[in-house]
């Protein structure tokens, strides 16, 4: 089958960069596909950074430390950005008023008037294609409550609870980072990091918050830095965000989570829809398995568990008897946005990455959040 090949430059060559490469390297596992991601331009500031991709990756031809030489290549198509939060606007926007396609991570822009410069630049270049990263809801179990939600099978939605949940920063000792330190990471914290993880589901499907009452930590207020000195945490270490959710025909509640410092927690993220016809549970602490309730009036209320098998929104080589995992749901994300940059509106299913607007109504959310902390009140979400 001849394939469009999408010509990509990565610019951050960290961690969630060199997925990307693992990504596009694997793309013989999925099948019937006429479309493929080819690296051809990496660029990360610390220039040893581009070493594993021309190590790695042969298609890599261009490595540089300015991400404008980048931009200025005519032979690059799209462009996948992660880079500290501060940078998203500036260099976003750069990337988008070149004329080169977007997959950036969240939460573009280090805050809403960040956000908002971000979604006028798109506005401006309405033939660029732009979505933000999110992987998760790729996981097959989650992709099932997609569908059912999609197919209004839950009946009278009673309550939505999402949330993304990380141990690892309950040591102290652990070192602190960019994610610590506002002008990097921006005052929203944990939410800013990992909330369009959680928030990209409930948006595809409508549920606007109306009001948030945030409740929002901070745990560990030090912690060493490189040279073994003690620096301040100034980023919220959890967030619980407790909002209500009006739509033309109902109204309920939805708690979305974002934690560093949930205990045992290594990665967890986890969806649970309650329905008067159908209730639903997934977390990736059990990946292969699907809770969920069906009922009828007067019926038994009996949740029954069912193991997965690899049944991928994008068909693989993978053999249903075998595990997903974090990898897949990488390469699943990689394949909806190369997708729907080929075909639009007519790609092969229908859960794309998050939108644009999507991610301006997080903002609009973990603003207000800050909004609540601050006055220890529920905020209205204009």
């Amino acid at each position: 089958m001849a394939k469009r090949e999408i010509r990509f430059g990565v610019i951050g060559c960290g961690l969630m960069g060199r997925e990307f490469a693992s990504a596009a390297a694997r793309w013989c596992h999925l099948l019937d596909l006429d479309f493929a991601p080819r690296i051809e331009a990496v660029c990360d500031v610390f220039l040893p950074a581009t070493e594993w991709f021309k190590d790695n990756v042969p298609s890599v031809r261009l490595a540089t430390s300015d991400y404008t030489e980048l931009l200025a290549d005519d032979g690059i198509d799209a462009v996948y950005c992660a880079v500290p939060h501060n940078l998203h606007e500036q260099v976003y926007s750069d990337i988008i008023r070149s004329g080169k396609h977007l997959l950036g991570e969240k939460p573009f822009g280090i805050d809403k008037p960040a956000n908002q410069a971000i979604l006028r630049a798109a506005r401006e270049h309405p033939d660029v294609f732009v979505r933000c990263s999110s992987q998760l809801p790729f996981f097959p179990g989650a992709y099932r409550i997609i569908q059912w939600l999609r197919e209004g099978r839950f009946g009278k939605i009673i309550e939505y609870e999402a949330g993304f949940w990380h141990s690892s920063d309950l040591n102290p000792l652990k070192q602190i980072n960019w994610k610590r330190k506002v002008e990097l990471n921006g005052e929203y914290g944990c939410m800013g990091d990992l909330g369009m993880h959680v928030y990209h589901v409930p948006s595809r499907f409508g549920f606007k918050p109306r009001h948030v009452r945030a409740l929002l930590s901070k745990i560990v207020e030090e912690r060493p830095d490189r040279d073994g000195n003690m620096a301040p945490c100034e980023t919220w270490d959890n967030a619980i965000l407790a909002c209500d959710v009006k739509m033309a025909d109902q109204e309920f509640p939805m708690t979305l989570s974002t934690k560093r410092i949930a205990p045992g927690h290594g990665n967890t993220w986890f969806v649970r829809v309650y329905g008067t016809e159908l209730s639903a549970e997934f977390t990736t602490q059990n990946p292969k398995q699907l809770r969920f309730m069906p009922y009828k009036p007067g019926g038994e209320q009996e949740w029954r568990v069912v193991d997965m098998p690899y049944e991928s929104a994008y068909k693989a080589i993978t053999g249903s008897i075998f595990e997903f995992g974090f990898s897949d749901a990488i390469l699943q994300m990689w394949a909806a946005f190369c997708d729907e940059l080929t075909h639009g509106p007519d790609m092969r299913q229908p859960f794309g990455c998050a939108r644009p607007e999507e991610v301006a109504d997080s903002h609009t959310l973990f603003t207000a959040a800050l909004e609540s902390q601050r006055t220890a009140r529920t905020v209205a979400i204009a």
